[in-house]
């Protein structure tokens, strides 16, 4: 019978022995890895502003809105419980007088011309009350002449005044030259080494639009993104980022390379650029 030593020996030859084999099969030579693909030449990044003049007048009412309205006044006028004037206004002072006959007008707007003439017993009374009632208001000056709506800019179709357009959504676009041909386009311009979107997009607004006017950019984060067709000589894509901005005051400027500019709304900007251009940028803009 063997020894406890002369067995660990033997296991011991055996792994040494084993593990040579293992090394030597370890140094068998594997095929050779591809080579990594090679990446393709950066994107051209530029930032673009789609520059919003808001509006500044209501829209006209139309039809249905004016008969909506009729309806609910009428209503509301024959629900509600009379004004009691005489505790606002002293009796038998022209104050008193005024406000009668303004009532007196805004129902008859509701109700028709006729309602309330049996009411009018004295008719020369009511004919003093009307006419000290006027000269009151004449006094105040709520006669004067409103402003149009419609202001000269339109009639003369000035596209360059901020004026224009005064129920609509308004945006700048610039007239520049591309290879020899005329094109309209937002404010743009090529994002630089260490600058950020946003960054990229303000200072491009300043080079083309000059800095006389304030703007404020609604966010940090882009709106959309264009990626227009990639010219002949030009191996490398390019991706224009859209950023939303409101024009505060001043006006536009012009700087070299610009050959003017435009506030147009929607239904106008699709007249005047690409239609490629326009599938990118037109679900941006607002309709009205």
């Amino acid at each position: 019978m063997l020894s406890r030593s002369v067995l660990s020996t033997c296991s011991r030859r055996s792994l040494y022995y084993r593990s040579l084999a293992t090394v030597v099969g370890d140094t068998t030579t594997l095929p050779p890895l591809d080579s990594p693909p090679k990446k393709g030449p950066k994107p051209l990044i530029n930032t673009a502003i789609i520059l919003n003049r808001s509006p500044f007048l209501t829209r006209t009412v139309g039809p249905f809105e004016t008969a909506y309205h009729a309806y609910q006044g009428r209503l509301r006028r024959a629900l509600h419980n009379p004004f009691p004037y005489e505790f606002y206004f002293k009796e038998g002072s022209i104050i008193e007088t005024r406000f009668v006959v303004e009532e007196r007008k805004r129902e008859r707007e509701a109700f028709g011309p006729t309602f309330g003439l049996d009411d009018d017993l004295d008719k020369a009374k009511a004919a003093a009350a009307r006419a000290a009632a006027a000269q009151l208001a004449e006094q105040e000056g709520e006669h004067e002449a409103m402003m149009p709506r419609r202001h000269p800019a339109d009639i003369n179709n000035n596209v360059e005044s901020l004026d224009r357009k005064g129920m609509r959504n308004l945006y700048l676009l610039l007239n520049t030259t591309n290879n020899d041909r005329e094109v309209w386009r937002f404010p743009q311009g090529r994002i630089q080494k260490g600058e950020l979107l946003h960054q990229a997009a303000q200072r491009s607004l300043a080079d083309e639009c000059d800095q006389y006017m304030d703007s404020w950019i609604v966010s940090r984060n882009p709106v959309g993104v264009y990626h227009p067709p990639i010219p002949e000589n030009e191996p490398r894509s390019q991706a224009t980022f859209f950023y939303k901005a409101h024009i505060m005051a001043g006006q536009v400027r012009p700087t070299e390379g610009i050959n003017g500019f435009a506030w147009l709304t929607k239904q106008e900007i699709e007249k005047h650029v690409d239609k490629h251009y326009w599938d990118g940028v037109k679900d941006i803009l607002s309709d009205y």
